[in-house]
């Protein structure tokens, strides 16, 4: 038996169509777990994810040559921010979970982030455990905690505040 053929890449902008597909599910499966919504992001046409393509890494992860997860980086603006980057949009397919691919998406983007920036930050929902428990493992250590940092209907959602020094 073969083992599974993995891959974990920065994205291309002529690969937007499998990050615009890869991103939409992500936000239709674990809604809670992003600032944005389904809807607002469905509507934002190619060019958008061909830009953010261009302006800032994404990574992908593949198994078997099809993506099933993704990961981005930016970078804070501002001449006394440009140390910080945030990792946003950490997503992995279901299906995919548990063979190591979203541990080996969250270090490339890190190695990425070598060398760019002092400290990468991230925020994370408090019920999400498993991604805790990843990041946590990662070096990533919890600074706050904010309380109904998102609200969806009548339901608030707390998050972490987590970082992760580089230098």
């Amino acid at each position: 038996m073969t083992a599974p053929r993995i891959a974990v890449r920065r994205l291309l902008p002529a690969e937007a169509e499998i990050f615009r597909a890869i991103r939409l599910e992500a936000l239709a499966t674990c809604p809670d777990a992003y600032a944005t919504t389904l809807a607002k992001q469905a509507a934002d046409p190619l060019a958008h994810f061909i830009e953010t393509l261009r302006d800032s890494p994404v990574f992908g992860a593949f198994l078997e040559g099809g993506i099933v997860g993704m990961a981005g980086l930016y970078r804070e603006s501002g001449e006394r921010k440009r140390h910080k980057g945030v990792l946003w949009g950490m997503y992995m397919r279901p299906a995919a979970r548990g063979r190591g691919l979203g541990r080996a998406l969250l270090r490339a983007v890190l190695d990425h982030a070598r060398g760019e920036v002092d400290q990468v930050l991230l925020q994370v929902v408090s019920d999400n455990h498993r991604a805790i428990r990843l990041y946590e493992s990662e070096g990533f250590v919890s600074y706050g905690l904010e309380r109904r940092a998102m609200k969806d209907g009548a339901r608030y959602l707390d998050e972490y505040l987590m970082v992760r020094y580089l230098t």
